[in-house]
């Protein structure tokens, strides 16, 4: 009545829950249909009465083909199981604490892990989403590039953010921090970050610079 606006729902496709002191990943079936071949067109390859040599070629092209695209949807299934495991294994501090604690990591990283080429990796975690205890995600989240800090280990792009989202949560309304204000204080924090970096994250999390945060109370 009041918007035009569609609310589009996320269904992940795999599940990651913790059992006792570990984790337990499973793909979401729900909804999943269940692919055979029609039972009538095998049933007709084995009487051969009233199915002549072209027809008979024919219905067992389809079948093949038909079997082919079973396979290579549930190993595009099992695949992506085995990424869930792999993410799981990597960031296990993440799914433990939080954000704050997702660990950079590469497509290669988890490619190697499993066995497969990264581009494996990269087409099997396209528009896949997995729900964890810290939330749900899209698998894409999970791969990071690592931004320099002073102890020598390095943060994610996205632990930045929390960062960065920490800071303007907690400032004084009537006094919002700039941009460089953010930048020095994660730099005296050993997180090594340019302004330009902090506006850009700033900007992908839909936060107003601090001339429009600012509160006249």
């Amino acid at each position: 009545r009041y918007t035009q606006t569609n609310v589009e729902y996320v269904t992940p496709d795999v599940f990651i829950v913790k059992i006792g002191d570990d984790y337990q990943t499973m793909l979401n079936d729900d909804g999943m249909p269940r692919l055979r071949i029609n039972g009538q067109y095998q049933g007709a390859l084995r009487h051969r009465d009233g199915v002549s040599g072209e027809t008979r070629d024919y219905i067992e092209d389809r079948i093949r083909s038909a079997m082919w695209l079973i396979k290579s949807i549930e190993q595009r299934r099992q695949t992506l199981l085995r990424v869930a495991k792999s993410l799981c294994k990597f960031q296990r501090e993440f799914l433990d604490n939080g954000v704050a604690f997702l660990k950079p990591l590469v497509l290669k990283d988890v490619a190697d892990d499993i066995g497969m080429h990264e581009s494996t990796v990269s087409r099997v975690t396209t528009n896949k989403y997995v729900h964890t205890p810290q939330g749900v995600f899209e698998l894409k989240f999970f791969f990071n590039a690592k931004v320099p800090s002073g102890n020598g280990d390095g943060l994610t792009s996205e632990a930045v953010k929390e960062e960065i989202r920490k800071l303007v949560t907690g400032e004084d309304p009537k006094k919002p921090l700039s941009d460089q204000i953010i930048t020095d204080v994660l730099n005296k924090s050993n997180i090594q970050i340019a302004r330009r970096t902090v506006a850009k994250y700033r900007e992908l999390m839909g936060i107003l610079p601090a001339s429009r945060r600012r509160q006249v109370l």
